[in-house]
């Protein structure tokens, strides 16, 4: 992409070839920091793209059998086909708790089990939560510092391009245009370049952060959903 938009503007003497050989060492350096930035950002564009859409569809598919199913055994045997998806940590969290203090507290075959402490259950489910919010904004911060870092990078090729066209018109006594060319090329070409790493990183990372909110939403709700059934079941 990058290389795309050099070549688009690096004109002179043959092109982008002939520009990349009159750049100085600066500019090339900036060029291939920018490159790196860009391609790894786009693939963890792509990455978390296709990884946020199967987490949220499977979370939708999870929260349809959570409430088609009448125990949470049957919830379980599913977890494994759905891992995508934020909910089944968080259910699996409530689960192993519930399942826990049931144990626990049920000595007697005949007696109704119960869950003796709501609040260890709650914690467990906010715990697990979190989790699975850390979970799903891996790598996504890169996007971030891409998108913060990109255009100042860019910027000091362009401060470093501007002083190699007053550079040569100090050596030459000249200002016209074949003087001060190359140096204005190399300006507005890393200025472009920092540009085109930046702006598709800020917006997936607002983007990504959208749906990884929507994500901790219904991990919230479900949280909220799993403990009004455990407080009616067994308690």
């Amino acid at each position: 992409m990058l290389f795309a938009l050099v070549q688009a503007q690096g004109t002179f003497s043959g092109g982008f070839e002939g520009w990349v050989g009159q750049t100085g060492p600066v500019a090339k350096g900036v060029l291939v920091l920018l490159v790196v930035f860009s391609l790894l950002s786009w693939s963890i564009i792509i990455y978390k793209g296709a990884s946020l859409r199967r987490a949220y569809s499977q979370s939708e598919t999870f929260l349809q059998i959570f409430r088609r199913s009448s125990k949470f055994s049957e919830v379980n045997a599913v977890c494994s086909q759905l891992k995508s998806s934020p909910l089944v940590g968080v259910f699996q969290a409530g689960y192993l708790e519930v399942n826990q203090q049931v144990r626990t507290g049920h000595t007697d075959a005949k007696a109704k089990p119960v869950v003796r402490s709501l609040e260890a259950l709650t914690r467990s489910l906010v715990r697990a939560a979190t989790g699975e919010v850390t979970r799903l904004e891996r790598r996504v911060t890169f996007l971030a510092t891409t998108a913060s870092v990109s255009p100042f990078v860019g910027l000091f090729g362009t401060v470093w391009g501007i002083m190699n066209a007053f550079g040569d018109i100090g050596r030459m006594g000249s200002a016209n245009l074949a003087v001060v060319a190359p140096g204005i090329s190399e300006a507005l070409i890393t200025t472009a370049a920092g540009l085109a790493a930046a702006i598709p990183a800020a917006v997936f990372f607002n983007f990504y952060n959208s749906r990884i909110k929507v994500l901790s939403s219904m991990m919230d709700d479900f949280a909220l959903e799993f403990l009004n059934i455990v407080e009616r079941n067994f308690t």
